[in-house]
Order: structure tokens, then C-alpha cells, then sequence
């Protein structure tokens, strides 16, 4: 029980950011004639913002089912290689079904604190995904409910809220470990390519994301290798 109340700690912070962003897209999908339940649905089935934005988007034009296929295999293919990754840290006993099952709530935000335990345990993980799921449902509740009633000002600065969240993720990471600093600067600069460049600004965005994250992690391995008992080390230093 104590695995689980550290993982819904942990989880707090990602809850408030999600209610945010859900918000939004509770907003938009009832903008784009959904109804309030079908929006609250496709959160709590489909736990992807990029996602579930560019799927509503891509419903609005009927029988468009190669182009919802192609685009939802891109944008989120980045979560099966967290998933691998974070497989590589759970304990014994979590395996069977219940990779199954928190596999569908793993999250960049999720995987990044689940990522930086030594070791991964199924009370951890149900902690530490279950405030962020109900905030992803919730926020979209209340975006398609309420959303039309707060002001302009209001809603840009709870966009911001996502931001912040990514920063409080990463900032103790960086400050800990040299190496993550090459990678998230890497990742960065690429990102900011894929933005601005002509022709890679083509691309999709989990396309994209997923290419950064490849290329960083491929590129701070170079730089960095770690070794199996440097790793251990690394490990026991941990809180």
C-alpha cells in the first residue's frame, strides 16, 4: 500500500496538468458537434491528447478510416517504445495481464516518472497512473459541459499548465544525471527543426516526436555509454 500512495503522489502534479489540456479538447470536440459523452469517452478509451485531437479532426470527414489508421500509428507509436523501455524496470511480479493493462495508461508524462524508479512495481503503477486518468476524464468533462462559459484569458493561461508540468519532470532528471541535459537539448533543437524547417515541417507530429526521441536517445548513448555496473550504481543512488 505504501508503493501506491507514493505512485498517487507522484501522480498529482500530472493530474492538474492534464485537467488542463483535457479541458481543451472537451472544448473542441463538442465545437466539432460531439456530444458531451462522446468526448468524455474518446478520453477515458484513447489516453493521447496529440491523438485524440488529430482523431476528431480526422472524423469530421466521413469514411476517412486509411487516414485515421496511418495518422494514429504515427502519433502515438512513441508509447510502444516507452512501454519496451519501462518494461526493462518492472518487478516479477508484474507481468501478464497487467502489462497489458497499464500499458494502455502509459503516458510521456506517466513514463517519465515511472522511468526514473529503480524498480517498477504494480501498486506504483495503478498509484501513479490513476489521478492522471481521472484528471484526463474529468478535465474533458468539463471542458464540454463549462467550457464555453470561462473567459478567453482563462483558458490560454490553463494551456500553459501542460508546459509546466514537462519542466518539473525533467528539470530534477537534468540536475542528476549530466547526460539527460545532451539529450533534451538534442531533442530540443531537433524538435525546433521539425517546426521551422521546410519540408521536415511537413511531417507529423508524432512523427516527429518520435524521431527526437530516437535520435537524442541514440545520441547521449554515443556520448554516454554506460556500463552494467555503472548502471547498478547509478540505480542504488537513487531515493
Amino acid at each position: 500500500m505504501k508503493q501506491f500512495i507514493r505512485g498517487l503522489k507522484a501522480g498529482i502534479p500530472i493530474a492538474l496538468g492534464y485537467v488542463s489540456v483535457s479541458f481543451t479538447f472537451g472544448i473542441i470536440a463538442v465545437s466539432y458537434g460531439f456530444y458531451w459523452w462522446q468526448a468524455v469517452l474518446i478520453s477515458l478509451s484513447c489516453l493521447t491528447s496529440a491523438g485524440q485531437f488529430s482523431g476528431i479532426t480526422t472524423m469530421l470527414v466521413p469514411g476517412q478510416y486509411l487516414d485515421m489508421l496511418i495518422s494514429q500509428i504515427t502519433i502515438n507509436i512513441r508509447y510502444s517504445f516507452m512501454s519496451i523501455s519501462l518494461s526493462q524496470k518492472v518487478n516479477e511480479r508484474f507481468r501478464g495481464v497487467w502489462r497489458l493493462l497499464f500499458g494502455a495508461v502509459i503516458t510521456d508524462e506517466i513514463f517519465a516518472v515511472a522511468v526514473s524508479e529503480t524498480e517498477v512495481s504494480r501498486l506504483f503503477m495503478a498509484g501513479l497512473a490513476l489521478l492522471p486518468y481521472i484528471g484526463w476524464g474529468g478535465g474533458t468533462l468539463l471542458g464540454a459541459v463549462l467550457g464555453n462559459i470561462l473567459p478567453a484569458r482563462i483558458m490560454s493561461a490553463l494551456g500553459l499548465a501542460i508546459y509546466g508540468m514537462f519542466i518539473a519532470i525533467v528539470m530534477p532528471e537534468m540536475r542528476r544525471f549530466h547526460p539527460t541535459v545532451v539529450a533534451v537539448a538534442a531533442a530540443a533543437v531537433l524538435s525546433t527543426c521539425f517546426t521551422y524547417v521546410p519540408v521536415l515541417n511537413q511531417l507529423s507530429a508524432g512523427l516527429s516526436i518520435s524521431v527526437c526521441a530516437i535520435v537524442a536517445a541514440v545520441l547521449a548513448s554515443i556520448l554516454y555509454p554506460v556500463s552494467t555496473e555503472e548502471k547498478e550504481e547509478t540505480d542504488h543512488a537513487q531515493p
